[in-house]
């Protein structure tokens, strides 16, 4: 795996922890953020091709 796809997958687990911990926390703003930057970060890994849960980071 090259340095670009792990720093990606870790981003996008990292977004994941915390779009959980503001939907816990029941902060409305931050889960949106929270899933506005995941998206961004899904969109980004199709159009790289690099699948998301085909890896373990």
């Amino acid at each position: 795996m090259d340095a670009f796809t792990a720093g990606l997958l870790q981003r996008i687990k990292a977004t994941e922890s915390d779009l959980s911990r503001a939907r816990d926390d029941g902060d409305d703003f931050l889960v949106d953020v929270e899933q506005g930057e995941l998206d961004d970060l899904r969109r980004l890994a199709a159009e790289h091709g690099v699948e998301v849960g085909a890896y373990s980071v």
